[in-house]
This record gives structure tokens, C-alpha cells and sequence, in this order.
């Protein structure tokens, strides 16, 4: 179990999916800037998909997620219309010149989508990309999997799902909004592993009512499944900025100290049953290609998470998605209305980002390496960031410029990370706890 110092996860902290985060993002860069990138692609540019269904059938309290109800057809008919649009005008300007190795569906859910309509997306991504070798991953919702679902997923080449599992324990469930039995899950990954679909779990700590037990009950039902791989999240409360987590009462959450045990007692219990610890809060089978990237470094990080993907090209299509490029992020318009608009248009829905500086991108660097493998070269003579009270509990050794965390500095990675973070305020509220 590791050593809790409380005063070095005070300060909230970005997850660093990107560098610098969306909290810089400005309009002042937006659709023009994304066009510059893809009209500069190069012949045989490897490019990474990721679109973004932003619709549920239930709306779960705890979701930090851009996200609205499907509850109407009509709506969902018209944002699959405009995607197909989207992916028509992104393909267009990027020509011939690009080859897809990775395609994702996020969202929301995009089981949420009417089954034609999934692959109504996927023969448009085929039609008019490069992309017969793409590996394809899905989000899914396993309250809304059924046989048909599966076997339509496995047809049409999907190799990877993710299930939105969360918690197993009913009465944590319900003060989430969030009614999920054991045994639904349990029959959609024994379909879907029949299927030959690899798949992963999603899981939190630090939900309402949680307590360790609870959590170990859920991790314990999680490994004898034996998905490929497990995400393990803290909940961020954040009511402010999500009004739907306003049904779920704050005193009836974990406090700081509990979610530390809860995250270290999720890492020795997944790491003992034969998971390898991808960064803090990821674990994958060691067969598994995430494990095996982190073995020969070359995991990264990206705004789905730790990711094996190793193109520099990530092209977001949907609403509120993101794309980036080694010297440039950039975010659709979130509005779904005001996005199809724009498409319909037949103009570029990017509207806010961040062109990222050699500073930026030293920066970034270093963040992705720490978090991702544990060590970092600096390769800067300056100090780039006070590292001083993680030095004094032996949690980070330097040596030159090399800068390394030790065995217990794991759940601090990201508070260490933010030593390096040039933007980030002593006082800052958007973001969640380290742990």
C-alpha cells in the first residue's frame, strides 16, 4: 500500500490527456488552423479516427461526458447525416494522402445509435478513407447490447469494445443512476469474447456511498471475467460545471483519504490477479497490445487515454470532438444544433484550441513520458518545475537531467506532471483530485 501525504493531492489537477489542456483552448484558433494541417498532410501520413456520438438512452448522474438523451429519432437521424457529412468534407481535404490506423467510437454511447445507423458511419469512414487496415474500437452501453448488436460488431471488422461498467454493487448503482445487474454484463462479454471481440471494463472509485468493500466486490467480479483491459477512475464531483451531478449528495461521498486507499487497494488487487499497471489508473492482461506498449515504451497518451496508437494525426469528427497534430489541438463546436449547422454548411466545425508552442511541446513531452513510462529527459539545463516537496518524501530522484518517479511517487503522478504544467493556477477548480 502506498504512503498517503495528503498536502501533495490538495491542489486539483488536470488528467493531461493533452498538453497544454482544453483549459487554454481559444477561439482564436479554430477551423482555419485544422485546414492548414490537413492540406500539409503528407503522402502516407498515418492517421487515427475518433468520433463522437454524443447521445444516451439514460443519462447517468456521475457522467462527465457531452452527452444529451436519445430520445428522439429524429434528432439521431440528423446528427448521422451530418457526420456522414463531416467525414465526406474532413476526407475531401485530406485527399488520398492519409492512411487510417485506428478508428474509435466515444461518446456518450454510441450503442445508442440505431444499428443501421452504426454502419451507415463505418461503410462512409471505408468509403471515402484509406482505411481496410484500421483497427475500430466502440464504446458501449451494455444495458443496450443485444445478440444482433454483437453479431453486426464482429461482421463488420470491430476487434476491441469498452463497457461502461462503473460499479457491480446495487445500492452504489442506484445513487448513480446507473442500474446495471452482474449478470447483464456477464453475458454480453461471454457473447462478445465468443464473437472473438477483445474487451475492456471502465470502473470508479469514489462514488456515493462506495465503501472499500464495495469496490473490491466490483474488482473481484471484474477479474473473473478477464477483460483485456480495465480502466479504474476516481469520480469527479464537479456540480458547478455538471448539473446533472446535482442528484447525486455530496456527503454521501468518499473522502480524500478513502479514495486513496480505494485507488491503492484497486492497483494491488488487479496487479496480484496478473494485470500490468499502465500508468495510475489503466491496468491490460500482459498480452494485451497496451501492456505490451508500455514494455517496449511505446505507450503515449492522447485524449482517449493511454493509447498503443501511434499516429501523430488524430482527426475528431462529431460534436465538442478534438483533434490533434504535433503542433496543434482543436475542438468541434460542442453545440450539436450549432455543429450540423456548420457542416451543412460545408465548413470545417472546428472553433476553439491551442497552437502549441516549442515551449508547449517540451512541456507535453515531458508530462506524456512521467505518465506514461514513469521517467523523463528534460533535455533543458533551466528548471522547468519545483519538484522539490516530491524529492524531500523520496518520491521523484533526479540525475542530471533525467528525472524519474519511484515506486511509491504512482499515485502522484499527476500531481508531479503538474510541476511541469506553465499554465495551471495554484487555485484552479476545474479539474479533479490527483487521486
Amino acid at each position: 500500500m502506498w504512503t498517503y501525504h495528503p498536502d501533495l493531492l490538495t491542489q486539483s489537477v488536470p488528467r493531461y490527456t493533452s498538453y497544454p489542456t482544453a483549459a487554454q483552448f481559444s477561439s482564436d484558433v479554430g477551423a482555419a488552423d485544422l485546414a492548414a494541417r490537413l492540406d500539409a498532410a503528407e503522402k502516407g501520413t498515418a492517421l487515427s479516427l475518433y468520433l463522437h456520438i454524443p447521445y444516451c438512452h439514460d443519462i447517468c448522474w456521475y457522467c462527465g461526458c457531452n452527452t444529451g438523451a436519445a430520445n428522439r429519432a429524429q434528432r439521431l437521424t440528423a446528427y448521422v447525416e451530418a457526420l456522414e457529412r463531416e467525414i465526406a468534407l474532413i476526407a475531401q481535404r485530406i485527399g488520398n494522402r492519409g492512411q487510417v490506423l485506428r478508428i474509435a467510437f466515444g461518446g456518450g454511447s454510441p450503442n445508442s445509435l440505431p444499428l443501421v445507423d452504426f454502419v451507415r458511419l463505418l461503410q462512409q469512414l471505408f468509403l471515402c478513407f484509406d482505411a481496410r487496415q484500421a483497427e475500430v474500437s466502440v464504446e458501449l452501453d451494455p444495458r443496450r447490447l443485444d445478440g444482433q448488436w454483437i453479431a453486426t460488431l464482429a461482421a463488420t471488422g470491430v476487434g476491441r469494445v469498452n463497457l461502461g461498467v462503473q460499479t457491480f454493487t446495487p445500492h452504489v448503482q442506484t445513487r448513480i443512476g446507473r442500474i446495471q445487474p452482474l449478470d447483464m454484463v456477464e453475458r454480453a462479454v461471454d457473447q462478445l469474447r465468443a464473437a472473438g471481440i477483445a474487451v475492456g471494463f471502465d470502473l470508479m472509485y469514489g462514488l456515493p456511498g462506495q465503501s472499500l468493500d464495495d469496490l473490491a466486490s466490483t474488482i473481484d467480479a471484474s477479474i473473473r471475467m478477464q477483460p483485456a483491459r480495465i480502466a479504474l477512475f476516481g469520480y469527479a464531483h464537479m456540480p458547478r460545471l455538471l448539473p446533472r451531478q446535482r442528484r447525486i449528495d455530496a456527503a454521501d461521498l468518499p473522502d480524500l483519504a478513502t479514495r486513496f486507499y480505494m485507488a491503492g487497494q484497486g492497483h494491488d488487487m488487479l496487479t496480484a490477479a496478473g494485470y500490468s499497471a499502465i500508468g495510475f489508473d489503466h491496468f491490460a492482461l500482459p498480452e494485451d497490445g497496451l501492456a505490451r506498449a508500455q514494455r517496449e515504451r511505446r505507450l503515449r497518451r492522447n485524449f482517449q487515454g493511454f493509447t498503443d496508437d501511434p499516429a501523430d494525426f488524430l482527426l475528431g469528427l462529431g460534436a465538442s470532438a478534438i483533434s490533434q497534430f504535433p503542433d496543434l489541438i482543436v475542438q468541434n463546436e460542442k453545440q450539436a444544433g450549432v455543429w450540423r449547422q456548420r457542416v451543412e454548411a460545408g465548413q470545417l466545425s472546428a472553433v476553439r484550441g491551442s497552437l502549441r508552442t516549442p515551449e508547449d511541446r517540451l512541456r507535453g513531452r515531458i508530462i506524456e513520458e512521467l505518465l506514461c513510462h514513469g521517467e523523463a529527459l528534460m533535455g533543458v539545463t533551466q528548471p522547468l518545475g519545483d519538484l522539490s516537496s516530491f524529492m524531500a518524501r523520496g518520491l521523484v530522484r533526479m540525475n542530471g537531467d533525467r528525472i524519474a518517479l519511484t515506486r511509491e511517487a504512482l499515485p502522484y503522478a499527476r500531481s508531479i506532471a503538474a510541476c511541469f504544467d506553465s499554465y495551471l493556477l495554484p487555485a484552479e477548480g476545474r479539474f479533479s483530485h490527483a487521486v
